[in-house]
This record gives structure tokens, sequence and C-alpha cells, in this order.
């Protein structure tokens, strides 16, 4: 099987595709690439950097916006403002409020939220609930944060399913006592109209959490690849986000090894390297033999910009834009 096969398109559904690793790896250069061959190949590409130390536009050499903004043919590009996701968050908690007055004791909160740690990660989650169900694009690339943000991120649907299913619990449990408790509990609807109305909007909220679930945990929808590079920190730490995922049923079918430095007798050094690096090669293939590894030599310039960008696209997926991926 080719690398190539990893990239499975559906015909009337979006493909989700999860770029990460350990930090410095190169997961932005392989997102990139990626995303420019699924739009070579003529699939209408999106793909989002969650990573709040963005470098996406950056690898693109473009400036790259808060909403989709052009790159080539077929592909668009986002960098998530956790500035402007909190205002947008805001926006959309205000409209809520009118419905639910569960929400209405987190609006203090807002500010601070703003530019507290996991905001990033919240922002990201916002991005995929708002593209997941539209259907607007073929695929969806995310460039992810380092390991523990993305594995935070990925959380976030277990982590909201059961805070939303212990809030539609309470208040059904308190029934016809919410109007005696509306001073003591915030969230209780001023009258029946307001509470049937504040429930609705509640179990809609978790109904869009399970899809998002779903999704996530849908092998034909939604996969996870992995960066890495030929050293033991990156690959234990490889090792173990997976373990993680697996215990949040996602599935990993591809591991990228970047960075491989070629062999040179003429160098004492290099070729100290290059001999270390076979070793570890031998370590990951090992580790990582019942997934697909496809390798990346160290390139000899930085790769910036698009026409880099494609080198690495064609080492990954071949440059023949005639035999894309089969769509289910």
């Amino acid at each position: 099987m080719a690398f190539t096969d990893l990239v499975t398109f559906n015909k009337k559904k979006t493909t989700f595709i999860f770029i990460g690793g350990k930090g410095g790896v190169g997961k932005t250069t392989v997102s990139a690439a990626t995303a420019l061959w699924c739009a070579r190949v003529g699939k209408k590409t999106l793909i989002i950097s969650t990573d709040p130390a963005h470098s996406l536009g950056d690898s693109f050499d473009r400036v790259i916006k808060h909403v989709p903004t052009p790159i080539t043919q077929n592909l668009e590009a986002i960098e998530i403002d956790p500035d402007r996701a909190m205002d947008e968050y805001k926006e959309k908690m205000q409209m809520q409020q009118k419905y639910n007055d569960a929400l209405g004791m987190f609006s203090e909160q807002f500010d601070v939220m703003s530019s507290s740690p996991g905001i990033d990660e919240v922002a990201s989650f916002d991005k995929f609930m708002q593209y997941m169900n539209t259907d607007e694009y073929d695929v969806i690339i995310f460039d992810t944060a380092p390991t523990g943000h993305t594995l935070r991120l990925l959380s976030f649907p277990e982590m909201m399913d059961s805070w939303m299913g212990k809030m539609i619990k309470t208040k059904k449990s308190l029934g016809a006592a919410a109007q005696k408790l509306k001073n003591i509990i915030p969230f209780m609807g001023s009258d029946e109209a307001e509470d049937a109305q504040s429930m609705a909007e509640l179990e809609r909220a978790k109904k869009e959490i399970e899809k998002a679930r779903d999704v996530l945990t849908d092998p034909s929808r939604t996969t996870f690849k992995t960066v890495l590079i030929p050293e033991e920190m990156s690959i234990y730490e490889s090792q173990r986000s997976m373990e993680a995922l697996d215990k949040c049923n996602m599935s990993t079918d591809g591991v990228i090894v970047n960075k491989i430095q070629p062999d040179n007798t003429h160098c004492e050094f290099c070729r100290a390297r290059y001999e270390v690096q076979q070793r570890r090669l031998e370590t990951i293939n090992a580790l990582f033999g019942n997934q697909i590894i496809a390798t990346i030599p160290l390139q000899e310039h930085e790769v910036r910009g698009i026409d880099k960008l494609y080198e690495i696209c064609d080492i990954l997926y071949g440059d023949d834009t005639d035999n894309g991926p089969i769509a289910l």
C-alpha cells in the first residue's frame, strides 16, 4: 500500500485529516504539502492551523486570516485567531442566553477566558464543529499544535458530552421545583415556555457534540497522521500519543519520518548522524510496522513557499496528478 492510499475521499461528506506530532518535527510542512496534493487532484480543500504559534502562513509565504483565505486553485487556509474566536463565542453565547439562563453565569468570565490557556483548543474545536456538517469541502486538514494540545482538543467531545448530559439530567430531575429554585440555580427558566426552550437548546447542543464525536471516531471520515524525526524523544512521544489516540478511538494510519540524513562518506559528522538515524529507523519500523511509513530526506534548503512545498508534496504523494485516490 502506498502513502497516497491513506488519503481517501467520500463522495458526499467531508474527509478530516489531523496531522500532528512533537514540536519542531515539520507538521506544518507536511500539512501544507498534503493540502496542496489534495487540491491538485481536484478536491476542494481547507487547511486549518490549530497551533497558537501559527507557522502556516510562513510555510505558504502568504498572509492567512481567521477566515478561509485563498491559496491556490481548490485550496483555502485558516489560521485561528483566539481573540477573534473569543469574540465569536461572546456573540454566540449572548444569542443563546435568551433561551438558556445557564450560560448567563459565565458572561463575566469571557474577558478572562480570552487570554487563558486552552482557549486555542476551544476555538479549534468550534471550527471543527462549524465545518463538520456543512460538507462544503471535500477534505479539511488540521495542522495541529504540539501533541499535548492536540490530545486535549480531541478529548473535548467526551468531556463536553458528559457535561451537557449532567446539565440535562439535573434540569429534568428538578422538574416542577425549577420555579422555586430560580434564585439559587441560574439556569432555571422564568416560566414553562422558557424552560422548555432552554431544555431544547441543551438537547440540541448535546446532539451536535455527539455528532462531532461520531465523526472523529469514524475511520472512513477522520484519520490522524503522525510526523516525527528519527530521534528517540520524537519516536517515544509519538508512540505515547498514538496510544492516547487509540483510547479516544481515533484512527492512526500513517507515519511520516522527516529530516532523514543522507549517507555521506566524505563528512565524518554527517556519517555519524546517518548511522544513528539508521538505528532509529529500525526502531520506528519495529514500533509502527502496522502503519504505512513514509520518509522525507533532510532538505538542503528551507521549505518555504508553494514551489518548495510542492517538492515535499511530490516526495510524499508522487507528481502524477492523474491518479488520485478513489472516492468512497
